[in-house]
This record gives C-alpha cells, sequence and structure tokens, in this order.
C-alpha cells in the first residue's frame, strides 16, 4: 500500500513508497516477459485515461498496463468531446464517474490540474503530466531504470540536460532523484534554466562537457517549441551546436555514462542517432520499464 490516494506529484510520495511501487513493478516486469503477459489483478477496477493533451508514450503505456491487469478501459480524448463546446473540466469528469469508473489517469496542459480534480471527486487519480508542473510516472520509471542498470540510485550523479524551463519531466525527476539519494545537476542555456532552480539542491553548469564529465547518467530532454511563447535561442542548429549530445563528444569523455531520453526524440537536435541507439543509451529500457510501473502504480493506487 502507498501512503497517498492519489498520484498527484512525485512530491506527495515517500522515500517508502517509492522503493514499494520499485519492488512491486519488478514482479510485473517478470510478467510482461512471460509468454502470457496478463493477470487478473484489477479484473473488477474501471479506469478512464482522460487525456486533455496529445501523448503517445504515456497513454499507450497507461493503456498496456491497464490491460495487462485485467482492467476495464475507457479512453477519452479532449479533441473529439464536450469541451470543444464549451463543458468544464469537472464536469467532463463527473459525466464520466456517472458511469462508474475507479480510476482517472489525467494529462491536462494546465499545472495543479489533477490537484484540483482530487479535491471534488472520489475516484484516485493519477497525474500523466500537468502542464509543466509535473509528471510522476516519468520519473519513477526513469530512476527505476538507473536502479536496474547501475544497481542503485544512491549516491549516483545525474545531469538533466536541455529546456528545464518548460520541462515537467526534470521537475518529477529532480524531487525523485533527490529522495533516492542522488546527486542531480540541470545543464543548458540560461535561458532555459529556471531562476531559482538552485534552492531546490541541485547544481547548475552551463558547459554540456562538463556536464557530462561530472555524472554517471545523462537524462537529455528535447527543446519543447509547443510551450515556449518567446525564442529562448537562435535557432535549433544552434542549439545542436552547443548542447548537442552526439558520439564525438561521448567518445571524449574519460568514462562510459548511461544515456537516457524520455522521448519523443528530436534525432540531430539534442542528441544523435549515434548515441541514441547505442549500447550506452537505455531509451528502449525506459519504455518496456514504463508499462511495469505504470502497473504497480495502478495495482498499489487500486488497494491490492
Amino acid at each position: 500500500m502507498l501512503s497517498t490516494r492519489h498520484l498527484l506529484g512525485i512530491k506527495d510520495l515517500t522515500e517508502k513508497d517509492i522503493h514499494t511501487i520499485f519492488e512491486t513493478a519488478d514482479s510485473f516486469k517478470e510478467v510482461i516477459n512471460r509468454p502470457i503477459k496478463k493477470v487478473p489483478s484489477l479484473r473488477d477496477v474501471t479506469i478512464a485515461n482522460v487525456f486533455f493533451e496529445n501523448s503517445t508514450r504515456t497513454k499507450l503505456s497507461f493503456e498496456l498496463a491497464e490491460k495487462r491487469l485485467s482492467a476495464d478501459v475507457i479512453n477519452f480524448s479532449a479533441s473529439g468531446s464536450s469541451v470543444k463546446k464549451g463543458e468544464t473540466l469537472l464536469d467532463t469528469v463527473n459525466n464520466i464517474l456517472s458511469m462508474k469508473v475507479d480510476m482517472i489517469v489525467m494529462r491536462h496542459s494546465f499545472p495543479g490540474a489533477p490537484h484540483f480534480l482530487s479535491k471534488h471527486i472520489n475516484a484516485n487519480i493519477v497525474n500523466a503530466g500537468d502542464g509543466t508542473h509535473e509528471h510522476p510516472t516519468q520519473a519513477l520509471l526513469d530512476t527505476f531504470s538507473i536502479r536496474e542498470r547501475l544497481g542503485d540510485v544512491a549516491g549516483k550523479k545525474v545531469v538533466i540536460v536541455g529546456d528545464i524551463l518548460h520541462s515537467r519531466v526534470a521537475l518529477s525527476n529532480i524531487f525523485a532523484l533527490q529522495k533516492l539519494g542522488a546527486e542531480v545537476m540541470v545543464c543548458g542555456p540560461n535561458t532555459l534554466i529556471p531562476k531559482y532552480i538552485d534552492q531546490l539542491g541541485v547544481k547548475v553548469e552551463n558547459d554540456i562537457r562538463k556536464a557530462l564529465k561530472w555524472c554517471d547518467v545523462a537524462n537529455i530532454l528535447r527543446i519543447q517549441m509547443e510551450r515556449q511563447l518567446v525564442k529562448n535561442f537562435p535557432s535549433t542548429r544552434e542549439y545542436s551546436m552547443y548542447y548537442g549530445v552526439n558520439k564525438e563528444l561521448i567518445d571524449s569523455l574519460d568514462k562510459e555514462i548511461v544515456i537516457m531520453h524520455p522521448g519523443p526524440i528530436n534525432r540531430g537536435v539534442e542528441i544523435t542517432t549515434d548515441v541514441a541507439d547505442s549500447e550506452q543509451a537505455i531509451i528502449l529500457d525506459q519504455v518496456e520499464n514504463g508499462v511495469a510501473v505504470r502497473m504497480a502504480v495502478l495495482y498499489l493506487l487500486a488497494g491490492r
């Protein structure tokens, strides 16, 4: 069992909660690698995936996790719904709940939307990303993947590279890594680093080479053009020249580091193909681990 009935953010989880999720995910990872990849754990539970923002990996990963647990699944997409006619978030969700839904997985463009809902409805809520705020299951699968590759997260040095300012993945990762005893650094141009990031107890580095020399793990983020209201750098070509992670840069380090990326990848901008597809990269492991970790979260929130 977890200490909370919702997963709204990593901030709300204890270190014990995270370890419980990881131990449960270990069991489910074994399940999804069997010939029959299904268990009846949530056979009597109905889960609604309520996505007000576009998503490929997260939505597919949650849906697969739910089906692997034998839950009944409803998929809701705002683009083809009554939201377009002016229906409020609360009315939309209450209409879904009246169909006897037990749990809601929600992605929304406004920070705090899942927190607002949790105060007004009885179902369990899983935050699948709220604006530029948090993306807790991504941070859990990222830290789970580091633990799988390096044996432990405690004492490891992790740098998060790229668009920190607009990234919900960065914030959730910082919280999760720190709770598990890792050292965290952020790296990118000053225009893409939040002003008060140092108050979270992270190091800040503007030189990509120094950052990669310091770390054991580099988690590389894409540039979120869709969230940028002003131009934060001259061009993607210039960003790539100064902050792109390429083979030459990786080979110049005197050690081997683990390369991660939460996706979607903009190949040739923040990372080159030869790095993304190298043996140092655990990007596809992250995707596989995402299903196991989300299975664990849903299973534990359902009180199983």
